[in-house]
Parts: C-alpha cells; structure tokens; sequence
C-alpha cells in the first residue's frame, strides 16, 4: 500500500493576500481556524482540500502532504535516501499531527498522519475548481523519480512525456495523482486544479495580481497545461482534459 496524496498547503506573510487571490481566482470559501490558517474548501465535490496560512517565522511554500500511520519512520527514511528533515512530527491538538521534509533539491513536501483508511473531510459539493494533481520537477528527474518511488512505495509508468513519470500512489483511489519529473532551472513542488479554460484562468490569475508561469501548452490531442505564480510567488498549475475522454 502507497502513501497518497491528500492535503496541499502554503504558509506565507501574505496568507490574507492568497485567500482573496485563491477564493476569487477558483471559487474557494476558507474557515479560519486559531494561529492564522484557514481551512480551504475547495467546493468542487472531487480532488482534495488543503490550507493557507498566514506566519512571519518559518513559512514554507506550497507543498502537499502524503499520509503515512508513522511519519517518525518515514522521516528516518528520508534522511537515508539524501533528504532532510524540516518540521519534525508535530501534533496539532484536535486538529492533525504532521511533518515536512526536503528531498534532494531541497523541495518541500509535507507527511501527514493517518490510518490509510480514509475519513479526512474531502470537498463539498459546489461550483469550485477541484485540486486533482501534484507534481515534483526536480534537477535531475530519475534522481527525483527513484527516491519518491522508494520513499512511498508509488508506481511510476513511463507514458508520460520524455522524463517524466506518472504516478499510481498505490492508495487504493484514495488521494491524487501526479507526476514526477524535472525542472533544471526552476524545480518546484506544486499541485495542479482542473479547470475549464487553462488561458482564461491564467489571464485571470495575473489580473488578481499573480504572474504567468508557463502555458498554455498541449500534453496531447486534448490535454492543455499551464501554470502561474500567485502573489507570494509560489507556483500553481492549471490544466484542461475533457471529461470520459
């Protein structure tokens, strides 16, 4: 059994700033919790859910979270495979236990305890835009793609694009996909929400203050990518794939 995908995050000083770009940007709503975060609800009924922070000391970007049952045992592993840990376990009393590492780029991805049986809040249903993929595009892609393999057990198949993997987390359909890959000049950590118009929500995007990162792009025959830095420069992606298709 893999570890899925199933929160993203983003702790900034900005963190009031990123919920009006984010709410108005993909129809979120937010429930502020104590010690300046906000839930984020996606309110598109699929994908995941995550958070926005907002802190002066020790913020990380974007990132999102893989559940493990012990994340001690998953740190110990990271560091033997050349990562490093970053937040050690911390408990959120009511709330979640967590944990946050940096790969070989030194990227940030977060661990988040679980029983690998489900029951975390998913999105309710609504007209939001859902987050429905992750993806690490390190310096070296087999670098990157060997030790998220080994780290979470993912299976990767090749028939994605030269040097990039997507991934199967092994989870049982719970979580997300992704995909793994490389960025030479710009290696980054981010997840990607499924939109109806990836150049309408990019123009949208630099608007709200944000700034084109990449795209659109075609994958394919149907397929369009793009992606965007938000106000706090962190980067999001978008894309376009017909539904049953």
């Amino acid at each position: 059994m893999g570890n899925p995908v199933v929160y993203f995050d983003v702790n900034s000083p900005q963190g009031d700033a990123l919920k009006r770009f984010y709410g108005e940007l993909f129809g979120w709503s937010f429930n502020e919790v104590p010690g300046g975060y906000a839930l984020v609800d996606t309110r598109a009924g699929t994908g995941i859910n995550g958070g926005i922070g907002t802190t002066t000391e020790n913020h990380t970007p974007l990132a999102f979270y893989a559940e493990a049952p012990d994340l001690q045992a998953v740190l110990d592993k990271v560091e033997r495979l050349g990562g490093k840990t970053l937040i050690p376990v911390t408990e959120i009393p009511g709330m979640a236990t967590y944990a946050m590492f940096t790969d070989p780029d030194g990227l940030v991805v977060g661990l988040v305890k679980g029983t690998g049986e489900g029951g975390e809040q998913g999105p309710s249903v609504g007209d939001g835009i859902p987050v429905e993929w992750f993806e690490v595009l390190g310096s070296d892609a087999e670098r990157t793609q060997a030790f998220y393999g080994q780290l979470f057990g993912w299976q990767l198949d090749a028939s994605g694009p030269p040097g990039y993997r997507l991934v199967d987390t092994q989870a049982g359909g719970r979580g997300i996909g992704g995909g793994l890959g490389s960025n030479p000049e710009s290696p980054w950590v981010t997840v990607y929400a499924q939109v109806p118009d990836v150049e309408g929500m990019l123009k949208r995007a630099e608007e709200l203050g944000g700034k084109r990162e990449y795209g659109p792009i075609s994958v394919d025959d149907h397929m369009q990518t793009g992606a965007f830095r938000d106000p706090a420069g962190n980067v999001f992606g978008v894309y376009f794939h017909p539904p049953h298709d």
